[in-house]
C-alpha cells in the first residue's frame, strides 16, 4: 500500500516537471519587435511643370550645296571650310577667257545687225524696202541680242556665288579641277538659325503646340540647358513609326550648339503653381498600382495614392495624401503594412522653401 503511494506521488512529481515552464522560455515569448531605421521626406506644396521628354537632332533651317552653273577649270578658290560668307559673295571663280571671247564676238555681231535694222528702219518708212526685209533684220538683231545676253550670262555665271548669308561647311573642289554644270562646289550653312527635329508619338501630340517652350541639353555641353520654343507641327503621322516630327527653332545668341548635335528634349506644356508634391523617391509601383509609406508615430502605413504630373524630382499628389505627410523615401523595401521605424533624419517642413525650390528646380 505504501508502495502504491509513493508510486503516485513519483508520477505526479514527473507530470508537474513536464508541464512547468523551460528555462528561457519566458524570455522568448518577451522578444521585442524589430525596428526598421528608415528616412524620411515631407509632402509639400509648390510649383510643378508637366512636360514632354525625347531625343532630337539639331539642323540648320537653311542649308544649300551650292553647284556649278557652268562647266569649266576653277581658276581661283577665294573662301575655305570655316569662313562666313555674305548672300552674293564669290567662292570660287571658273577660267573665264573663252567665255570673253564669246562676249565680244557676240557684241561685235550684234553691233553690225543693229547698224543694218536701224538702216531698214529708215528706208522701210520711206517705203523703199519691203516688209520682209524689215522684218526680217529685226529678227536676225532681237535673235543676236538673246545670244549675246546667253554670252554675258555664261560669264557671269562663271562666278561661283554664296546664295544666303552663312559659313562655308564644305569644299568639294580644288583649284585646277575641271567641273561639270551642276557639279558640287560648297555646301552653306546658316548656323545662327538651328532647328530641332522632335519625333513624337501620335498619343502625345495633343499634348503639344506651337510656341511652347523648349529646353535642351548637349552632350557636348554637360550642365548647361538652351532655349527654343515649338515651330510647326507636321500635320501627318508617320505610319511607319507612328510619330509626328515636331519642328523646334532654337533661340538666337546659342553659339555653343552645332549642326547634328544629338540632343535630350524637353518640352513643357502646363504649369501648376500650388500642387501636392511628393518625392519620387518615397513611391512604390507595383502592378500599376502607386503607393507610399506614411511614418504616423512609431509605425509606418502603407497608403495607395494616385499622381499627376511628374518631374526630375517630383510627383504631384492627387489623391491619397495631405501636405505635411512625412513619407519613408529610404529603406521602404523592406517594410510591412504597420511596421515599427524608427527616423534617422529630419525631413523639412510642409511648404517650407527647399522643398519649394526643389520642385521649381525639378521642372
Amino acid at each position: 500500500m505504501k508502495q502504491r503511494h509513493l508510486g503516485g506521488a513519483l508520477a505526479l512529481s514527473l507530470l508537474l516537471v513536464a508541464c512547468g515552464p523551460r528555462p528561457g522560455q519566458g524570455e522568448e515569448d518577451k522578444k521585442e519587435e524589430a525596428v526598421i531605421p528608415v528616412e524620411v521626406g515631407a509632402v509639400s506644396r509648390g510649383p510643378i511643370q508637366a512636360a514632354y521628354r525625347g531625343t532630337a537632332t539639331l539642323e540648320a533651317r537653311e542649308e544649300a550645296t551650292v553647284l556649278a552653273k557652268q562647266a569649266g577649270v576653277i581658276e581661283r578658290l577665294l573662301v575655305e571650310e570655316g569662313d562666313r560668307v555674305s548672300a552674293g559673295q564669290v567662292l570660287a571663280r571658273l577660267e573665264t577667257e573663252k567665255l570673253r571671247y564669246e562676249v565680244a564676238r557676240t557684241g561685235a555681231l550684234l553691233a553690225k545687225l543693229r547698224q543694218n535694222f536701224e538702216r531698214n528702219a529708215s528706208v522701210y518708212q520711206r517705203n523703199l524696202v519691203s516688209r520682209e526685209a524689215y522684218e526680217s533684220s529685226k529678227a536676225e538683231l532681237d535673235a543676236q541680242q538673246a545670244a549675246h545676253d546667253a554670252a554675258r550670262l555664261a560669264l557671269s555665271e562663271s562666278e561661283i556665288k554664296a546664295p544666303f548669308d552663312g559659313v562655308v561647311t564644305a569644299r568639294f573642289v580644288k583649284l585646277g579641277n575641271l567641273v561639270q554644270a551642276n557639279a558640287p562646289t560648297f555646301r552653306i550653312t546658316q548656323l545662327d538659325q538651328l532647328e530641332a527635329a522632335i519625333h513624337v508619338p501620335e498619343r502625345d501630340i495633343h499634348k503639344l503646340a506651337p510656341a511652347h517652350p523648349v529646353r535642351l541639353a548637349v552632350d557636348a555641353w554637360p550642365g548647361e540647358l538652351f532655349q527654343g520654343r515649338i515651330d510647326r507641327i507636321n500635320p501627318v503621322v508617320d505610319a511607319a513609326s507612328g510619330t509626328v516630327k515636331v519642328t523646334v527653332a532654337m533661340d538666337p545668341g546659342q553659339a555653343k550648339l552645332r549642326p547634328g548635335m544629338f540632343a535630350r528634349a524637353e518640352i513643357v506644356y502646363d504649369t501648376r503653381d500650388a500642387a501636392l508634391l511628393l518625392p519620387k523617391d518615397a513611391v512604390l509601383s507595383e502592378d500599376s498600382q502607386q503607393s507610399v509609406f506614411v511614418v504616423e508615430g512609431e509605425r509606418a502605413r502603407r497608403v495607395s495614392l494616385r499622381t499627376g504630373y511628374s518631374d526630375a524630382d517630383h510627383y504631384e499628389v492627387l489623391e491619397g495624401l495631405e501636405a505635411g505627410a512625412q513619407v519613408v523615401v529610404t529603406g521602404q523595401a523592406n517594410l510591412k503594412d504597420q511596421a515599427k521605424v524608427v527616423v534617422v533624419n529630419a525631413a523639412p517642413a510642409s511648404g517650407s522653401a527647399p522643398a519649394a525650390a526643389a520642385a521649381a528646380g525639378g521642372g
